[in-house]
């Protein structure tokens, strides 16, 4: 027994203690539990698989197996020079090598569980016109899975959104995020050596002698100190639902406006801070455009099929077919200067009362609700519309008119909207250029929303946790939104958020299992 174990009286002990459920913090525990460790996995709150369980599971694994099997040509070399072109050197060239490189791997991996089986689903790279870019994307998700084969464990997945805050029934079939988490609790569950606990949270991390030995867990019996002999990975993904956080790091929006799941208030990030933790973007969030609902909220909206998006001005200021994550970029840019106020709105027309947006992120409530609140609205003539949300009418009748004037042409010289791939990628709507046309003329109120903070603890390539003098914290690792995005200020690509979870998770796990323990 070392001193570390002496030191303090330690409830419980383990190899590796993981701090999260999601996407990250169940593919560590499931490698370092196959690697024969000892791992005690812990859920601040009462179900598993974290934002991934709301998400659509996918992942940015460039030349993975997957895509090779349906005769992809990609080459890893271009997938890096694409990365490193957009996301420059924001962040560590190490970093997003290891990242890059290590999906195909890890991939490979996972394939050879049985409890893991993947499918690609075709989705374009998020900045199409860069040299290198893949028009297909480089995107795979999880094979559905049924939601009778989880047995007992279905009852601990975390539902999908439109079931956690709306009104949907469970689904039969698990797909997406649910598919994705499903399918790791299955895998994990068949590890005598792995326990999964919820309603269990980081509350301190315990650092002795220069290092993380355990933390405090703070669990419905009371509080427990556990030790993690090998270390402690930190994957409680960022801390988007907490406003204080959010106004202490300058983070634009609100935290009724995110999609993560309420638990996510940075307790851990936190907790690893306190033991002087280093940490880099946090600033920065997964950030789109949000259709704002009668309880105000705004949520993450995707795959307009029409409609377009102006400010008080009655002026579009963007493509609207853009990727998410850009298009809320300009918004973000345009309220920092003041060029824009929110709401900002989309325009449409048609006899649907809904704006013509194919997600929402959780299910739209009656449209009487919307109109009541003055989120939607309604007119005969361009001008009455714009009297009605608060804009110059000239100017809108200006700006409908150009658009639509475009759009007969079929190009978009103002804002290049239908030039990239993922423009053209909305299902059943491949031209997204669709005029506005005649009235009734309608008005649907935006928000700014997004999918969590992307600022966190900065690592090394091996995930391990770096001090403020830029040396590895003995025994601490972190990733997903717990760690600083690898991807910087930009978001290249669908499934890079979940894929880099993934990947460094797993690097970490290696590098627990391989090295000796770790001896503050």
């Amino acid at each position: 027994m070392s001193w570390v174990d002496s030191a303090v009286q330690w409830d419980e002990r383990c190899d590796v203690l993981v701090i999260g459920s999601g996407g990250g913090g169940l593919i560590g525990a499931y490698t370092a539990a196959r690697a024969g460790l000892n791992v005690i996995v812990i859920e601040a709150t009462g179900s598993f698989g974290g934002t991934t369980a709301y998400s659509g599971g996918g992942m940015w694994f460039p030349c993975n197996p997957v895509l090779r099997r349906a005769g992809d040509d990609d080459i890893i070399d271009d997938a890096l020079a694409y990365f490193r072109a957009v996301v420059g050197d924001r962040t560590p060239a190490a970093l997003q090598e290891a990242f890059v490189t290590g999906g195909a791997p890890l991939v490979e991996y996972l394939e050879s569980d049985p409890a893991f089986e993947f499918q690609v689903l075709p989705w374009p790279d998020y900045f199409g016109a860069q040299p290198r870019a893949r028009a297909a994307g480089r995107h795979i998700v999880p094979a559905p899975l049924p939601a009778a084969a989880l047995g007992e464990l279905a009852a601990a997945l975390r539902p999908p959104l439109g079931t956690d805050r709306g009104a949907e029934p469970a689904p039969d079939e698990l797909v997406g995020g649910q598919a994705l988490i499903g399918r790791m609790l299955l895998a994990l569950s068949r590890f005598p050596n792995v326990e999964l606990r919820r309603d269990a949270g980081c509350r301190e991390l315990v650092h002795l002698g220069g290092g993380v030995a355990g933390a405090l867990v703070a669990t419905r019996q009371g509080r427990r100190r556990i030790r993690a002999t090998r270390g402690v990975l930190i994957a409680a993904g960022g801390f988007e639902r907490s406003d204080r956080l959010r106004r202490r790091f300058g983070v634009p929006g609100s935290a009724r406006d995110s999609m993560a799941p309420a638990g996510n208030l940075g307790a851990a990030l936190e907790a690893a801070m306190a033991v002087g933790a280093d940490v880099d973007l946090m600033d920065q969030a997964w950030w789109a455009p949000g259709l704002t609902h009668p309880d105000g909220a705004s949520t993450f909206s995707l795959w307009f099929t029409g409609g377009i998006l102006v400010d008080q001005a009655g002026e579009r200021f963007g493509n609207e077919s853009a990727p998410y994550d850009r298009l809320a970029r300009e918004v973000l840019a345009r309220l920092g200067d003041g060029r824009i106020t929110l709401p900002y709105w989309m325009i449409y027309g048609g006899a649907a009362p809904e704006p013509p947006v194919l997600f929402t992120g959780v299910p739209l409530a009656d449209p009487a609700a919307y109109e009541q609140a003055g989120l939607w609205h309604t007119a005969d003539t361009l001008p009455a519309l714009a009297a009605k949300i608060g804009v110059p009418a000239d100017a809108l009748v200006r700006t409908v008119t150009r658009y639509d004037e475009h759009a007969a042409r079929g190009a978009d010289p103002d804002f290049g909207r239908g030039a990239e791939p993922y423009d053209r990628s909305v299902p059943g709507c491949p031209d997204p250029l669709v005029p506005i046309g005649d009235g009734p003329y309608r008005a649907a109120a935006f928000g700014l929303s997004d999918l969590g903070t992307k600022g966190g603890l900065r690592t090394d390539a091996d995930a391990r946790v770096l001090d403020t003098a830029g040396a590895p914290i003995p025994g601490l690792y972190a990733t997903g939104n717990s760690m600083a995005a690898v991807s910087g200020t930009v978001y290249p690509g669908g499934g890079n958020p979940i894929g880099a979870s993934m990947v460094f998770a797993h690097l970490a796990a290696r590098h627990l299992a391989g090295g000796p323990e770790p001896k503050p």
